[in-house]
C-alpha cells in the first residue's frame, strides 16, 4: 500500500485511497482463493476497516463540505451515498461469510461487491472528485486536516 499524502489535493488522495482499499481486496481473495480462511480473516478486518474508513471520510467530511459549498448540492452525492448503504450491506455479508469459515460464500459476496465498487469509484473518479477538487481547493488545507483524523 503506497503512503497517502493529503497535500496532493483531494481527487489524487481520494483516488489512491480508492487504489489502496482495491490492494487489500485482492489481498483477501488471495487467501479465499486457497480457502485458508484463517489467514484471510486478519486481511479481512484491515480491508473492511478500509473500505469503512473510505466510506465515513467522504460521508463525513468531502460529501457535506461539497453539498455546502455547491449550488448542485446533494444532487452528486445522493446516489453515492445509497451505493454506500449497498456496499455496506455487502460488507456485513462477506464479514458473516468469513466469520462462518465459508470461502466460497464470501468470495460470491466479494464478486458482487467488486462489480459494485468498480462502478462506484468510477463515477467518484470521473465525476465527483474533479468537480470536488473545483469547489473545495480553496479549502483543502482544512479538510485535509479533518482527514488526518481518520
Amino acid at each position: 500500500m503506497s503512503s497517502i499524502d493529503l497535500k496532493s489535493g483531494l481527487a489524487a488522495f481520494f483516488e489512491q485511497d480508492h487504489r489502496d482499499c482495491d490492494a487489500r481486496w485482492v489481498d483477501v481473495e488471495e487467501l479465499l482463493d486457497t480457502e485458508d480462511i484463517e489467514s484471510a480473516r486478519p486481511a479481512w478486518t484491515k480491508f473492511e476497516a478500509s473500505l469503512r474508513r473510505h466510506i465515513a471520510m467522504e460521508e463525513e467530511v468531502m460529501f457535506p463540505a461539497y453539498e455546502a459549498a455547491s449550488a448542485a448540492g446533494d444532487g452528486p452525492t445522493a446516489p453515492l451515498r445509497m451505493e454506500h448503504q449497498q456496499i455496506i450491506r455487502l460488507l456485513g455479508k462477506i464479514g458473516k461469510a468469513v466469520d462462518a469459515g465459508q470461502a466460497r460464500d464470501a468470495l460470491g459476496a466479494g464478486d458482487t461487491l467488486l462489480m459494485l465498487l468498480q462502478q462506484h469509484n468510477a463515477t467518484e473518479e470521473d465525476v465527483l472528485y474533479p468537480m470536488a477538487e473545483k469547489v473545495l481547493g480553496p479549502d483543502w488545507a482544512k479538510l485535509a486536516a479533518r482527514l488526518e483524523e481518520y
